[in-house]
């Protein structure tokens, strides 16, 4: 491919007329949504599968009270050990999604499956041993995430498939950019629901990788970093709301085992603080731990025990509203340094001091 890629005939641009060429920036802002969109969902997968791991490794550990569940708790089963991970939508954004989760998340073939009126166009799955049916409402029984990967057309059909199999703590995860988030409650009757939203600006740069899959675009230091949830690079900005909505989304995991908030806030420290960066300490900072008024009003704070879980958030409402973390996320500039980090750590790609940092603008709120 390398040798055949400075041939003027398999450009995209080769063949269109002159008059016509003004629109080939279209091209580059999908390539870049794309590969926004599938590095994000990696990213919010890695972080709920690197969550449940360290639950379940602290479980083990801990004394008797927290070892046998307290009435109503629900204990994890062997099935539920790993993150189980729906897609509704078969076509390209869904197959790129598909094999982005396989590869750099990674999602065991056994724990995906993706539901598409034509599953018999996905051989290519079935043969990495992923099942492949027609079945939306039992995908999402089985699946702790669901992607939604159709065309707005199709959504209201889809919605009244799956409202009354969506259990409470089920994910879903639009990639339906127009419908927006108070339609889509509305739809589901649902509020764990994410849509991250994404502005395009003028000055698209066309760094994105067309030659290359996906799961190659985001081994590219370069464009990894271009997608970092602080990043403007590429000309693509993350709404930090979803950000937002990714956090209370992993409290709410817990939330639905009744882990104590204190617990809750003990393993987010693990997992967004085990791994130091050299940026953490710029002029002696460091990141601030998370601490309880981080996630909920200090008046709801004074009658929270220390034994007591979070309460369950409406994500819908996190990703419209002022929260008690949108103060954290905007004042912390080392923690937003420090996400950047770990985002490109946990694609297996480090920062150094010769490449730019991430986090170089205020992205849209």
């Amino acid at each position: 491919v390398d040798m055949l890629e400075g041939l003027e005939t398999l450009q995209a641009e080769y063949g269109i007329p002159e008059e016509e060429r003004s629109w080939l920036y279209l091209l580059g802002r999908s390539r870049g949504l794309m590969v926004e969109g599938c590095a994000h969902a990696a990213f919010f997968c890695k972080l709920l599968r690197n969550l449940r791991e360290l639950f379940s490794r602290k479980s083990l550990q801990e004394e008797q009270t927290f070892r046998c569940p307290m009435p109503g708790m629900l204990e994890d089963t062997p099935d539920d050990k790993e993150l189980k991970v729906g897609i509704i939508g078969g076509g390209h954004l869904g197959k790129q999604l598909a094999h982005t989760l396989l590869q750099l998340v990674p999602v065991p073939a056994e724990c995906l499956r993706i539901s598409t009126r034509r599953p018999e166009a996905l051989d290519e799955f079935k043969k990495l041993g992923i099942q492949c049916f027609y079945n939306n409402s039992s995908l999402v029984r089985w699946a702790h995430v669901v992607f939604l990967c159709c065309l707005p057309s199709q959504l209201p059909n889809i919605c009244s498939e799956i409202q009354s199999s969506l259990g409470k703590a089920c994910i879903v995860y639009s990639f339906v950019a127009a419908i927006p988030i108070p339609r889509l409650k509305l739809l589901l009757n649902h509020t764990s629901i994410l849509r991250p939203q994404y502005q395009c600006v003028e000055d698209l740069d066309h760094i994105w990788g067309a030659n290359k899959e996906i799961t190659a675009a985001l081994q590219d230091p370069v464009i990894l970093q271009a997608t970092c949830p602080y990043s403007p690079a590429g000309g693509i900005i993350l709404n930090i709301k979803w950000l937002e909505g990714v956090f209370y989304a992993a409290i709410n995991i817990c939330t639905a085992k009744d882990m104590p908030h204190s617990q809750v806030l003990q393993l987010l420290n693990e997992l967004f603080f085990s791994v130091h960066f050299e940026a953490d300490e710029k002029d002696g900072a460091s990141c601030q731990k998370f601490q309880v008024q981080d996630f909920v009003s200090k008046a709801y704070i004074k009658n929270l025990s220390w034994k007591r879980p979070f309460p369950w958030f409406d994500l819908t409402a996190v990703q419209l509203k002022e929260t008690p973390f949108s103060k954290y996320l905007s004042n912390s500039t080392t923690f937003q340094d420090h996400l950047s980090h770990l985002y490109c750590d946990l694609f297996g790609i480090s920062l150094t001091k010769e490449q730019p940092e991430a986090s170089t603008g205020s992205p849209s709120q």
